[in-house]
């Protein structure tokens, strides 16, 4: 789902204040987002890389307090990070920050969750859709008239590099 809705604020929203601190601006909007990642600095792309990795290991330690998702804990269940809060430093839980809905009933919450799961589904056909309008010209009629062509290969990220350069 972040990747849907990052193509879709890249495609539309220009950053207004520096992306480093030597002063470059944002990639324009004039680029396609695959394109614009490719203008994003290295160092810029581990800090993300960074921070998704450390995500994905607090979610396998499950939090300290959870089994691992293998061993019996609920799928789609993140695990809080009160024992980060408590010894390292002070943040917010990323499902429900502010407790709104600690006395949501069962039924509800297996409903926010089918419609969670079925979202993310969705999400993905979506941002596909995007990156294969962008790099097969015509391959997705409805797309056609705003899709931005790309040249490169959006996979290179998953084959271990973040760029061509």
């Amino acid at each position: 789902m972040f990747a849907f809705v990052g193509y879709v604020v890249q495609s539309n929203f220009h950053f207004p204040w520096a992306q480093t601190l030597a002063g470059a601006p944002h990639p324009s909007t004039d680029l396609s987002p695959e394109a614009q990642w490719d203008a994003v600095p290295l160092g810029a792309k581990w800090q993300i890389f960074a921070v998704i990795s450390a995500l994905e290991l607090w979610d396998e330690c499950g939090g300290g307090e959870m089994p691992h998702y293998t061993a019996g804990r609920q799928p789609g269940k993140y695990p809080p990070f009160q024992l980060f809060r408590d010894n390292v430093h002070f943040v917010l839980d990323l499902y429900d920050p502010f407790g709104f809905n600690k006395k949501m009933t069962d039924e509800t919450k297996e409903r926010r969750l089918r419609a969670e799961i079925n979202n993310g589904r969705l999400a993905m056909l979506g941002i596909f859709g995007f990156l294969c309008a962008d790099t097969i010209p015509g391959s997705v009629p409805a797309l056609s008239s705003i899709a931005i062509p790309y040249s490169g290969d959006p996979m290179v990220p998953f084959e271990g590099q973040f760029s061509y350069f």
